[in-house]
Parts: C-alpha cells; sequence; structure tokens
C-alpha cells in the first residue's frame, strides 16, 4: 500500500498538467485515507527504494613505501575482499589497494581486515621468536665458476627469519581466505533456499553492476599476481602460518555482508 500510495504520489509530482496532478493526489490521500498512511510516510517510502547504491573505489592504505612483507598485508586484504564481493588493484609498490565495490561490502573489508592483520602479525612474531623455524632448511640455488664456466647447484640452508615470517604470513592469509569462501558459499545457499528467485536475481544483478563499474574505473594494466618470496621456501613455517590461520578469530565479520541485508541494496 505504502508503494502504491508514493506512486500516486510521484506521479502527481512529475506531471506539469494541473487536473492530472490534482487527480492522482487525490487518490493518493483516498488510499492513504482508507488505510490510516501518512501521505509524508508514503513518500519517505518510496524515495528510500528509489536510492538504490551503487558501486564506488576506495583507497585503503597498507603501509609506508619501504616497509617489508607488504605483499603479504596486501594478500590478506585481497583475500577478505574476494569473499566479500569487492574487487581489487594492488599499487606497484604494494603500499596501497584500490578497492571497488559497494560502501557496506568494503567497511565489512576493513572492519575485518584490522582486526585479523593483528592477529597474522602477532602470530607471525611469536613463531619467529620461538626459534622453531630455525629447525628448517632452504634449498637454495648457487651459481659457481668453475674452468671458466658457469655452473648452479642446489644447497640446502638455514631458514632466515625474513623466509619464514614471509611464509608464515602466506600461508596465514591463504587459510583466512579459504575459510571465509566457505562462510560466504555457506550463506548464499542458506539465502537461496529460502528465496531462490530472488537471491539469485540480486546476486547476478549485484555482480553485473560491481562488473560494469570496475571496467569503467580501473586503470589497472595487469593482475596482482599475490606475494612472491625469492628468499626461499619454508614448509615448516607455511605449515605454522596455516595453523594460525585457522585457529584466528574472524570476529563479528563471519557473518560476512550479505545476505539478505546487502543483496537488497543494489
Amino acid at each position: 500500500m505504502l508503494t502504491r500510495i508514493g506512486g500516486l504520489l510521484r506521479k502527481a509530482e512529475a506531471t506539469d498538467n494541473e487536473h492530472e496532478a490534482e487527480a492522482f493526489l487525490a487518490a493518493a490521500q483516498r488510499l492513504a485515507t482508507k488505510s490510516s498512511i501518512d501521505l509524508a510516510v508514503a513518500r519517505s517510502h518510496v524515495a528510500r527504494r528509489e536510492r538504490r547504491s551503487t558501486p564506488v573505489q576506495r583507497i585503503i592504505p597498507i603501509g609506508e613505501p619501504g616497509r617489508k612483507g607488504l605483499r603479504t598485508y596486501v594478500q590478506l586484504f585481497v583475500a577478505i575482499a574476494t569473499a566479500n564481493d569487492v574487487r581489487c588493484d594492488v599499487a606497484r609498490t604494494s603500499t596501497q589497494v584500490y578497492a571497488y565495490g559497494f560502501e557496506a561490502d568494503i567497511d565489512a573489508c576493513e572492519a575485518l581486515y584490522a582486526s585479523v592483520l593483528v592477529q597474522m602479525v602477532r602470530a607471525s612474531d611469536h613463531y619467529i621468536k620461538s626459534g622453531a623455524y630455525r629447525e628448517g632448511t632452504v634449498v637454495k640455488v648457487v651459481t659457481e665458476k668453475r674452468f671458466g664456466r658457469t655452473a648452479r647447484r642446489e644447497v640446502r640452508a638455514p631458514v632466515a627469519g625474513v623466509t619464514a615470517r614471509l611464509n608464515f604470513q602466506m600461508a596465514f592469509a591463504a587459510r583466512i581466505g579459504a575459510r571465509l569462501a566457505e562462510v560466504k558459499a555457506e550463506v548464499v545457499a542458506e539465502e537461496s533456499a529460502v528465496e531462490s528467485t530472488g537471491t539469485a536475481l540480486a546476486l547476478r544483478d549485484k555482480e553485473l553492476a560491481l562488473t560494469d563499474f570496475y571496467t569503467a574505473t580501473s586503470e589497472a594494466r595487469g593482475t596482482w599476481r599475490g606475494p612472491q618470496t625469492s628468499t626461499g621456501h619454508s614448509a615448516a613455517a607455511r605449515r605454522a602460518g596455516d595453523r594460525a590461520g585457522r585457529d584466528a578469530r574472524l570476529g563479528p565479520s563471519t557473518e560476512l555482508p550479505a545476505a539478505r541485508g546487502k543483496l537488497t541494496g543494489r
């Protein structure tokens, strides 16, 4: 009834014909009187329905230039963003991320990132301080010159602290992404079971709107491929990071944005 009354009011406001305007207004008033609805309430209801949200771009600061480990921080934010329907471009220096999505989704990403980043840094610090990483080794390629020729061979070397930290945080971020992807799939499945057609259409509309916005706005020339550690691979550090990622508290944001309340906003 609110929608019907509001529609008549909009028609009355949109027409240049004085008689039509009076007729629409009178019809709206009759319906409002019968249903005890205030005209101002009906007008406000329609205005809210028509004020549909649109995607935006937001710059997310990651860290100061020259700071080590920024790529794993970026990896963590991108993993969170992917589960929250937010697309990302990454600055060449990894100091900031350009996030594209609906405001509520980006807000959720920032809140969750701030919480989980603290846990990732704390867990990796604890791992390094424990000295457990020293038990492992990494394979390095050594270049030597013999009789005028250059030869390469693989040698095992102790794991450096920076290598262990990078591997730990990479595995941590990957595990967080996997956990959030599972939660998102569960939420979508639950919503689809309740109202399959409406949810599917809302998700599709949201995806199309975001794709169009990203295509028109992004100036990225390539795709970010994640952190690449050139200092070696530490299986032990990655296992430890994965365990920490499994135990990390995702807090209230595990509810993820979404479901019904978020999908109808588009």
